[in-house]
């Protein structure tokens, strides 16, 4: 199936009782040829979801509200469309649940088997769900790092460019952590904007940040989903600076009540804490 199979820019009924076949998987894999990525993938990492709009009834009738954490592992085979995944959030509107584990329970299974697709699940997805009384623990906080936005560079490119990518590789190591609020990209399919702000983290030759942020913004016209250009940004930094470590993690703000913050790094770590930003 391709995005153009989807519900994605087309009129949808909402239904309002559970429904896990509202799920519509994407496969990683073409996307991923176009950047050299065959076979082994090269890189560890997870998009992070977070759905502000969940509800369900408890078995009295009673609406719930909650917000949900999805972690989804980048080895998974698949993607989950995101307005399929709003329109399977919506599903639960009018379905009653015996509690908030229940409904994590759910959604952890849905997810999972869209996200392999019908193969054996090797890594399942993670759920939070936080109920009302955590709300005010859910801080807001913008990505640590030197913001490179600072620089005044002329930018003429609004398609990916990664030849803007240079990096001082016959001088010594650093060790660096970069941001950025101005990437921008517009989805596949409807061609909406996307905005997002980005954090590379790396050691190794250390790169241009003019040429780097004149890479980011060359995204500003370009159609792809987040996990995709967050895919495309690691390999492009990795194949034109060649760092010994590299982690790239975006957090983009939401759509229909939903964010995706793919992160993907080059050694094991633990994952950014999903935080989201003033933006989103």
């Amino acid at each position: 199936m391709t995005p153009d199979h989807s519900p994605l820019g087309k009129a949808s009924a909402y239904a309002d009782q559970y429904d896990a076949s509202l799920l519509f998987p994407l496969p990683r894999e073409p996307k991923r040829r176009e950047i050299g990525i065959t076979g082994h993938v090269p890189f560890l990492g997870a998009d992070l979801w977070t759905a502000f709009e969940l509800s369900w009834l408890n078995p009295r009738g009673k609406p719930q509200v909650a917000i949900a954490h999805i972690t989804v592992p980048c080895e998974s085979t698949h993607i989950v469309e995101s307005k399929s995944f709003k329109l399977y959030l919506n599903s639960f509107n009018n379905s009653r649940f015996a509690s908030a584990d229940e409904v994590r329970d759910r959604i952890r299974a849905d997810v999972s088997r869209a996200i392999w697709n019908g193969e054996s699940v090797q890594s399942t997805a993670g759920v939070r769900v936080l109920l009302p009384e955590m709300f005010e623990c859910e801080p807001v906080r913008e990505m640590e790092g030197l913001s490179i936005d600072r620089l005044d560079v002329a930018c003429t490119a609004y398609h990916p460019a990664p030849e803007l990518l240079t990096a001082a590789l016959s001088e010594k190591s650093v060790t660096e952590v970069l941001t950025s609020d101005l990437l921008k990209s517009n989805c596949l399919v409807t061609g909406q904007p996307d905005w997002g702000s980005v954090q590379v983290s790396y050691s190794g030759p250390q790169i241009d940040q003019a040429g780097l942020l004149q890479y980011i913004v060359s995204f500003r016209n370009h159609n792809e989903f987040h996990e995709q250009c967050v895919e495309r940004i690691y390999m492009d930094i990795m194949a034109r600076c060649k760092p010994a470590k590299l982690s790239v993690y975006a957090r983009y703000t939401r759509r229909g009540g939903l964010d995706i913050n793919p992160w993907r790094s080059s050694h094991p770590q633990l994952p950014p804490a999903n935080v989201r930003t003033a933006r989103q």
